[in-house]
């Protein structure tokens, strides 16, 4: 039964996905330590420690049987997290007791926790952020060449197209999919360092035999699924990481804020319009309304994630020599809760770009309404080659835009500029000839070129080994 009588994050409430919420879940960081724990015991046997098979299979029988009523219980007379799971783990394994944790501090645990749920966090957003460009991909091919109205300081400006509108949003996150490449190819285990950093609990164990503890932090950083690790670290491994990584987030945020922005504009125009159910309710007040609660929803987690960003910063910046506990509470807040709602952004971002819906005759009612002052060089061109004066076609042609433009503006009218110049014999042209001039795709340029060109040379080589990437969340040890 739901307990309505304490605060319940809605990132995990009403957001996230089910996936993403298990990776920062008590469960995950627990069996985690578990596993951490195993990892280091067995590598500690290979390496020589008087440990036998038989603890390390006792310890891997009770990994995922986490009592933690124990853990809870002995917490609340030690105040100390790990000390109380290790309490808890050893009360199950009665031969492997003596052995848990041998050498390690607590951050071996807790950070190299960390590491990992960002790790697979980090696959889950990329999963989800590669699903969203082959929809934008489907989605920019296919309206490749439909002329739109460009805007430059929210002004009419030349035109472009819906596709090539869509490979601008798609290239935010495409820079995106980089930084997340980036900091999964670059991440580093913490692996196994002792309470500073010096490893000297481990020199101890190992009677000062550097090679073998050298061995033991490549071993369970092998174990733990990673192939690179931190050689130095002070008792934790360097918050600058979590800085970047949530760098990474922020910029996933601002791509997501950028292009939900132009969506919600694009929606008042009526251009463009993001999926609207059946039965979905704009307004409790104005029913005839089409809200664009996704794109506004995406706009406020965005805003939150990009918040966070200056949290991480600062905790990196003022962490003290070996290392200060000033970061601990912020580290459990900010980080997961900025991927929760990052992977809320995705989610949403993919059910928009599902249904993404464009209407052909707003668009071109507003290109009638713009391109005749936009092909009036075209128009003095023509003119030029039947004779006129490009000086005089100039000066007349500006006069007749401005006439126009009060007619938009100050009289509600259509623009009749196409209707003045026919009607103006400085210019010695019809209608028919007019209409031709103002075809919107004479317009566009490249754009068509550029979608093929961007999608071909950039997204799909970007996406194409990454489309099935498998997701594990179930470490072996």
């Amino acid at each position: 039964m739901t307990d309505r009588t304490t605060y319940s994050n809605p990132l995990t409430e009403r957001y996230s996905s089910k996936e993403m919420s298990y990776l920062f879940s008590p469960e995950f960081k627990f069996r985690t330590w578990r596993k951490l724990w195993i990892a280091l015991a067995e590598a500690e046997k290979e390496l020589g420690l008087n440990i036998t098979q038989e603890q390390i299979n006792d310890l891997k029988i009770n990994a995922n049987d986490i009592n933690y009523d124990e853990a809870e219980a002995r917490e609340k007379i030690v105040r100390h997290d790990v000390m109380s799971h290790v309490h808890a783990y050893g009360l199950q394994c009665s031969k492997a007791k003596g052995i848990i944790h041998l050498g390690a501090t607590s951050a071996y645990v807790g950070d190299n926790t960390d590491l990992i749920q960002y790790r697979e966090a980090l696959k889950v957003l990329r999963k989800k952020l590669v699903s969203l460009l082959g929809r934008m991909k489907d989605f920019a091919l296919k309206e490749k060449d439909r002329p739109t109205l460009g805007f430059t300081h929210y002004q009419a400006a030349q035109i472009t197209t819906v596709g090539k509108r869509a490979c601008l949003w798609m290239n935010e996150f495409v820079l995106d999919l980089e930084e997340i490449n980036f900091s999964l190819d670059t991440l580093r285990f913490r692996g196994v360092k002792g309470t500073t950093g010096t490893q000297a609990s481990f020199m101890e164990l190992f009677d000062n035999d550097e090679e073998k503890v050298k061995k033991l932090d490549d071993l369970v950083t092998g174990k733990m699924g990673f192939d690179k690790k931190f050689i130095i670290t002070g008792q934790t491994y360097t918050r600058k990481l979590d800085s970047r990584i949530m760098g990474a987030l922020s910029s996933l945020a601002q791509s997501a804020h950028k292009t939900t922005n132009d969506i919600r504009l694009l929606q008042n125009l009526k251009e463009i319009e993001e999926p609207f159910e059946k039965s979905q309710i704009g307004s409790s007040a104005m029913a005839y309304k089409r809200n664009p609660m996704r794109s506004e929803r995406i706009a406020s987690l965005s805003k939150y994630i990009m918040s966070l960003y200056s949290s991480t910063a600062m905790t990196s910046a003022t962490q003290w020599f070996e290392r200060t506990l000033d970061d601990s509470a912020n580290k459990r807040l900010a980080l997961p809760e900025a991927f929760l709602a990052a992977d809320a952004v995705l989610i949403i971002l993919n059910n928009i770009f599902d249904g993404l819906v464009v209407y052909p005759k707003q668009i071109e009612k507003r290109l009638r309404s713009e391109i005749p002052f936009m092909a009036t060089e075209n128009i003095i061109m023509n003119a030029v080659k039947k004779g006129g004066d490009r000086q005089e076609l100039h000066e007349r042609i500006r006069e007749l835009s401005m006439e126009a433009g009060r007619n938009v503006k100050e009289n509600g009218l259509e623009n009749n500029l196409l209707e003045l110049i026919a009607a103006d014999k400085t210019f010695g042209l019809n209608m028919e000839e007019l209409d031709k001039m103002t075809d919107p795709s004479l317009y566009v340029g490249r754009a068509p070129g550029q979608v093929i060109e961007f999608i071909e040379n950039v997204v799909d080589p970007l996406i194409k080994d990454l489309i099935s990437e498998p997701q594990n969340f179930e470490l072996k040890v």
